[in-house]
């Protein structure tokens, strides 16, 4: 889950593995892959910061091929 913030200031919980798409309308969209919609006031750049921390503590980004770094080695 990732902690944000909706436009009327209150905090909410997300769960990032839902997340489809987040764009800035300017607001910041999250659209969800149900096609629910949420307006946060976190930048997309935020917002892709805490996706990104929350897979890796789950362990989806702990293999380097997932995550697209090249090994040296091949």
């Amino acid at each position: 889950m990732i902690e944000l913030t909706r436009l009327n200031g209150k905090p909410f919980s997300l769960n990032a593995l839902y997340i489809e798409t987040v764009e800035s309308f300017p607001d910041t969209t999250i659209t969800l892959t149900n096609g629910r919609k949420f307006i946060v006031l976190e930048s997309e750049e935020e917002v892709r910061n805490k996706v990104a921390l929350f897979y890796k503590s789950i362990h989806v980004l702990s293999n380097p091929h997932i995550r697209g770094d090249q090994n040296e080695e091949e």
